[in-house]
Order: C-alpha cells, then structure tokens, then sequence
C-alpha cells in the first residue's frame, strides 16, 4: 500500500513467515500486520519503561504503550513487583477476591459516572455489555454511534467503524447480520445538528447513544466545544442512555477521564487498558440503578470465567493508585505539547503539510492540510505519506502506530531526552519526504 523503509532484520521476517503459516494474517489483532503501513512488523522481545527491544536487538522509543496501557511504562518496577506477589498466591480462582473490591472502589471514586462496576476481561466484552444492558434497561433496540469510532469487534458496533476496520479500507464487516446491523444508527462525529435529526427520527427507539468523548480510533479527534454537553443533552430529553466509551481515555487524560476533562457525566462508561496496568482487562459501570440490573442482582446476563482475574486486578490497581497523583497529569500535558510543538515545527521546516491533533497524552499526526474534526475529514489523509514517515521513523529507532487511524500515547517514562530525540528523528524522516 505505501513506499516501504529497509526490511525488517532477520529474525523480525523470519517469526512474520512462521506466523503467517499459523495466525490469520501472520497476527492476534489486525493493525500489527503492518497493513496500514506496508512492509514486516517488528516482533519484540521485550521492553523496559519508554523503549521495546525487537527480536533483533534493535531498541524503538515506543509512542504506542500497547494501544494505550502503559502509561507508566514497560514493566514498572511496583508493578512487577505486586505481580510477583501475587503470582505467588496463583493466577485464577474463579472465585471473589477482596482485590475486586479495592479496584472497584479506586474506580468508583474516580470517575464521576460510576457508582458501581462490573469488571470484565476487555474493552470489546465492556461495550457489548453495557450495550446490553442499555437495552434491557430501556427496553428499546437501537443503538447510535459516530462514523470512524470504533468500540470493539461486537457485531452491533462493527458499522461504520474506524481503527483496523478503516485501515483495511472495509465500512463494516462481513459476518455481521443484516438483522443485526440494522438497529445501529451512524451519525458524524462532532456534529450536533445531525444527532438531532436522528433523535427526530428514531428517538423512541433508542437505547443508547455510544461515543468515544475523544476519538482515537480515527487518530485522535477531540470533540468541538460545547458539542459532548449537546449530545448529553439530547439523550436526557428522549430517554436514551449515554454510553462513553472510555477505554482508551479512561485514567489518561485525567484521572476521572474524560467525563471529568469535559464535566459532562454518561449513564455507563466502559473502560480498559490502563485499569489492567497491561493486563488482559475491561469494565463497565455508572448509575446504581442501572447496575443493580445486571446479573445476579438482576435480570440482564453478563458473566466471564476470567473476570476479575488476580493478576489483572493487582496491576491495575498498582497502577491507579499511581494515578491519584494530580502532577501525573500536568506532567503528561507538559510532555504531550512539547512532543507535538516539535514535531510541527518540524513538519513546517520541512515544507510537509500536516496536522497535529492532541488532548493531553494522545495524539495524532494527520497528513492533511485541513483540521480533522470528524472521520470525513481524516479520511483525507495521505496515507502514503504517514506510511513513508512511519517507516523513515521506524528505521530512526522511533515506533509510532502502524496506522494513520490510531492514537499515539505518551507516558510518565518519556523524558525531555527521549522526546528530543523524537523530534530530531522527525526532522530527518521530513525531510526524505521531500526528496
């Protein structure tokens, strides 16, 4: 699909070429085949705070922290150390755990939606839940969500989405009934007016609307002033339950998310990533009415044999009470805006026209010469171009997301030095773009 840098090394192609025998497509999610970008994935043996080490030895300043987790870093030290302890005690017990309760509670205090939570083992189960959930609790069918944001691989959410679905160029998914799909309403990203139209149309069979508050599965989209308050607004006035999906933003952009970044509260929130500390996890919560309707407690099904796993739940809640820390997030928006100030300074000197997109942490690099406020005008990117850069990155030892359509993440282990480095390698890789 785009221009190519030197192959990967030995090792690198040689795992690709074994995988590809045994994995679909040679992986275990589609955007790490390199798809979006062209040539061998990197398969990496290990990392350590802001850098991953590839099979070959080769060491990247990672931008990626496993799409979104390690915002402390690779393998911090309290972490590994909590999960040493309670490896020692086992890895399962199908069984509660006071832990649950400690990282429900370090939940519930933070994010302002959630009064109780059901934990879960990923972002995709958290949001076919609470869609569910949605449903039984409205008794109604329909389901909106925005062009470009992508909730997981649920078939009521496979419409329209972006991340692996848009880097394959693909609207939607086959395998997904007709009967299914057609309860998912789409509307763009950032537009009130059209939501309202919606609404006009179908409100009293809505259950739910379903957004990213900051999209970063289109590359990172931050919502228009005023625009979250008008889709809440919307919601209460016909009964529909407002679902932010905050697995990617949940603990990043503050520690209450996005809801507390924005003030406007959702009926569920889903979250993920970070709450695993890098773990396999997932979690949905909000108002205790509509909790109380799940399982045991009432009649909407939800269950996980892995759920609230120990070893997840340690380092996660390692990794939130890190998180309690207010300087965390002022330090993770000093770093954010001296990343993005430099690698604009460095699109400019080089004559490449781009455009940054960043709300504290999270950040994309557009190749577009226009703002990227709804998928339309992402979708414009030159994807040619990013795939150029990534690879005249990748060679610099700088891993960015293999893809035009995914967010990018700092985290605490990312110094002034690694960012400068950063910056300088972006000048170089500009500046093959213009030769």
């Amino acid at each position: 699909m785009t221009a190519q840098s030197t192959e990967a090394q030995d090792k690198s192609a040689a795992l690709f070429a074994r995988a590809v025998e045994l994995l679909p497509g040679g992986v275990n999610s589609p955007v790490r085949a390199f798809r979006g970008v062209g040539g061998t994935p990197r398969f990496i043996r290990e990392a350590q705070g802001a850098t991953m080490t590839d099979v070959d030895g080769r060491t990247y300043i990672d931008y990626v922290g496993s799409w979104g987790p390690m915002i402390l870093g690779h393998a911090d030290a309290a972490v590994i150390a909590a999960l040493h302890d309670a490896l020692a005690r086992g890895t399962s017990y199908g069984a509660p755990t006071e832990l649950e309760c400690e990282i429900a509670e370090e939940i519930i205090d933070a994010v302002p939606s959630i009064e109780m939570v059901r934990m879960v083992n990923s972002g995709t189960e958290a949001t076919m839940s609470a869609i569910r959930l949605a449903r039984g609790a409205t008794g109604r069918t329909k389901l909106v969500k925005f062009e470009g944001c992508y909730h997981g691989h649920g078939d009521s959410l496979l419409v329209k989405a972006g991340s692996g679905v848009a880097t394959l160029g693909l609207p939607d998914s086959p395998g997904v009934p007709a009967s299914v799909a057609q309860n998912t309403i789409t509307a763009p990203f950032n537009d009130a007016e059209a939501l309202a139209q919606v609404f006009d149309q179908h409100g009293a069979d809505i259950a739910a609307v379903i957004i990213e508050p900051v999209v970063g599965n289109m590359g990172c989209v931050v919502p228009r002033e005023g625009y979250l308050q008008a889709v809440r607004e919307l919601c209460t006035r016909h009964g529909a339950l407002l679902i932010f999906d905050e697995v990617m933003t949940g603990f990043r952009l503050a520690r209450g998310g996005a809801q507390e970044l924005y003030a406007v509260t959702p009926d569920l929130t889903t979250l993920g990533k970070i709450i695993g500390g890098g773990l396999p996890v997932g979690a949905y919560g909000g108002r205790r009415d509509l909790m109380n309707q799940i399982a045991p407690a009432g009649p909407v099904y939800q269950a996980g044999t892995l759920s609230g796993n120990p070893l997840a739940m340690t380092a996660g809640l390692t990794t939130l009470k890190r998180l309690r820390d207010k300087s965390v997030y002022e330090q993770l928006e000093r770093t954010g805006a001296r990343l993005c100030a430099g690698l604009g300074e460095a699109a400019r000197a080089a004559g490449i026209q781009t455009v940054t997109n960043r709300v504290g942490s999270m950040f994309t690099t557009f190749f577009t010469d226009e703002p990227v406020n709804d998928w339309t005008a992402a979708s414009k990117s030159d994807r040619d171009l990013y795939g150029r850069f990534f690879h005249a990155m990748l060679e610099a030892g700088i891993y960015l997301a293999p893809s035009q359509f995914e967010a990018a993440f700092i985290g605490l282990a990312h110094t002034d030095e690694l960012l400068d480095r950063t910056v300088e390698a972006a000048r170089a890789a500009f500046a093959q773009l213009r030769s």
